[in-house]
């Protein structure tokens, strides 16, 4: 078992990195991969592809105290399993050798094959899930962020429909130009019409004209004014509306931010997840035996004879010594 961690440059940078390559698998890895290799879940798997129960009865009728019997159930089969794949595992190097016997050499490494490709996909699926559960969370809120976004464009973008106005504030800017004309204008009225009170007698035309120019220039102004105000009833005014675009438009940049910070949030857990990783490394292929190791018959022969000739011997000495007694 392997596990890859690729440093990011920042951590190179920083001084906080670790070695590229990353070290060796953790005993928790290994031993759930030596749990794997034992458990029923790969004798199942394994004899859906290679068809275990044929491969383990092949010399049933030859040799039926060494062989599995056909009718057994899948624990039956997990038990001659274990009897048949032989597993050493060293804590301290974290290398796993695996040994597989069968009936013959091609079954045996086809076994082993399988094995391997079944525990390679095993060992794929927990960095898939460590991948998902690290990324999960991040994009979650992402997707959180995006639809606040989308709310609050769409609401503004509807602000700006209902009130046929891009943006109030360069309208109010337009109003307060007007409105300085209009004071302008009013100051040159009232000048002009001083002049003419200097100048003129009373009832004179202009007179009354210029009066005439100052009221409507002031009823303009107050009308001007009446739109940054509370405005006639059932009117909206400029205040109400510039409040209303500005709530909308914190409303935005709050969410657009938001949405900034866990777009950030969600690529950085993807890269960091995308940099630890784990994998199956054979050190050694599976190979394919010359020479079979089983039954060993000299030894078996040997075991046999010895353990007949204790049985003689206690039998003899029983014999011998109840007679004796007699």
């Amino acid at each position: 078992m392997r596990n890859e961690d690729i440093s990011s440059a920042a951590d190179i940078l920083g001084g906080l990195g670790s070695t590229l390559g990353g070290g060796g698998g953790g005993s928790s890895d290994a031993d759930i991969l030596y749990e794997f290799i034992r458990s029923q879940e790969m004798v199942r798997t394994i004899d859906a592809q290679l068809d275990l129960r044929r491969l383990y009865t092949i010399h049933r009728e030859q040799d039926p105290l060494l062989t599995f019997n056909p009718e057994g159930t899948i624990e039956d089969l997990t038990s001659f399993w274990l009897r048949m794949v032989r597993i050493s595992y060293d804590s301290g190097t974290g290398l796993m050798e695996l040994r597989v016997l069968a009936f013959s050499a091609t079954d045996a490494k086809k076994i082993a094959e399988a094995i391997f490709e079944e525990s390679a996909r095993m060992i794929n699926a927990l960095s898939a899930v460590a991948r998902e559960d690290g990324t999960r969370y991040a994009r979650e809120d992402l997707e959180r962020a995006i639809e606040k976004v989308k709310i609050a464009r769409e609401a503004l973008t509807a602000f700006r429909v209902s009130n046929q106005i891009v943006d109030p504030s360069a309208d109010v800017q337009g109003q307060m130009g007007l409105l300085n004309t209009l004071q302008a204008q009013l100051a040159e009225a009232l000048i002009e019409l001083d002049l003419l009170s200097t100048s003129t007698r009373e009832g004179d035309p202009r007179l009354e004209q210029a009066t005439r120019r100052i009221v409507v220039i002031e009823a303009r102004i107050a009308d001007e004014r009446r739109k940054f105000g509370v405005g006639a009833p059932g009117d909206e005014s400029y205040a109400t509306t510039i409040a209303d675009f500005e709530r909308l438009s914190v409303e935005r940049e709050f969410a657009e931010q938001a949405y900034a910070v866990a777009l950030s949030n969600f690529n950085g857990a993807t890269a960091e997840a995308n940099r630890k990783s784990r994998y199956l490394a054979a050190y050694v292929r599976p190979t394919l035996a010359e020479r079979s190791e089983f039954p060993q018959r000299i030894l078996f022969i040997l075991v046999v004879g010895l353990f007949s000739f204790l049985f003689w011997a206690i039998a003899a000495l029983v014999y011998y010594s109840l007679r004796d007694r007699r």
